[in-house]
């Protein structure tokens, strides 16, 4: 694996982590985007990963937004172009991560805030700490979500929830964010990289194919309208049917005995 300046990866038991170490709040400023993109492009190409996990390092924020010192230069030129291309950049990678054939689960140790949580907006499935707090808090700062959170903000917890957080600028603990959909799980803040990791190897137990046929159907089957999504479900269900590890999936079960995928 290559070295980064703001981010550590490893890969364990076909799992790879993507920890964004960026003192002292994680803040993303365009170096760390950078090496984020180069990282998770690393990750997808490596055939040892099926699953991936993005977290933050230390205790206080998973991401904690916009780096605001150097955002600070690029509003204050008045230069639209500029301001454009940071916008592309971050929407980018986010569209990335929320289409990538392998799960990504954010795993919010901390503080997410603007940027930081529509990053775990384009991740697949979000484990929170009980002390966590997260929100959209750009409208404090004049401006408004611009990586994405307008969007999918709306699509999690409704149009009516959306507009209240990212208009009111508020934050909210982990207890509301999983009674809104955020949140999958929230556990203790010790916990949440061992339930994160539970989770990711559980999954990287299964078939890569059947994996990624289950991804394609729900993350890009879910933009389409439901008929049209249930013939491209069927297309990715009949994508499996030959596959060796259907039928050494089905020979376990009547075996009753655990499978030996071989990801073909």
């Amino acid at each position: 694996m290559a070295e980064y300046s703001n981010l550590k990866v490893t890969v364990e038991d076909r799992v790879g982590v993507l920890t964004i170490d960026h003192p002292p709040a994680n803040a993303f400023d365009g170096q760390t985007l950078t090496e984020m993109d180069a990282a998770f492009d690393e990750l997808l190409a490596n055939d040892q990963v099926k699953v991936i996990i993005i977290t933050g390092a230390g205790q206080f924020a998973f991401v904690a937004g916009l780096d605001l010192k150097e955002a600070a230069e690029v509003f204050s030129s008045g230069k639209l172009d500029l301001a454009h291309e940071a916008i592309r950049r971050a929407q980018t990678l986010y569209k990335k991560i929320e289409c990538s054939p392998k799960p990504v689960i954010a795993a919010i140790n901390a503080v997410a805030l603007g940027g930081g949580l529509e990053l775990a907006l384009a991740c697949h499935i979000r484990i929170m700490a009980d002390r966590a707090r997260v929100g959209l808090t750009e409208t404090n700062l004049g401006l408004i979500p611009g990586w994405g959170g307008t969007q999918r903000l709306q699509r999690v917890v409704g149009q009516g929830k959306a507009l209240e957080l990212i208009l009111s600028g508020d934050m909210i603990n982990a207890q509301e964010a999983f009674r809104l959909g955020l949140a999958n799980k929230v556990v203790p803040a010790g916990q949440v990289m061992h339930e994160a990791m539970g989770l990711a190897k559980k999954i990287a137990a299964k078939s890569k194919l059947a994996i990624g046929a289950a991804m394609t159907a729900v993350v890009q089957g879910g933009e389409m309208p439901l008929e049209q999504g249930l013939e491209f479900e069927t297309k990715q269900f009949l994508g499996l049917v030959g596959s060796h590890d259907l039928m050494e999936g089905i020979s376990a079960f009547v075996q009753k005995r655990q499978p030996k995928f071989t990801d073909s």
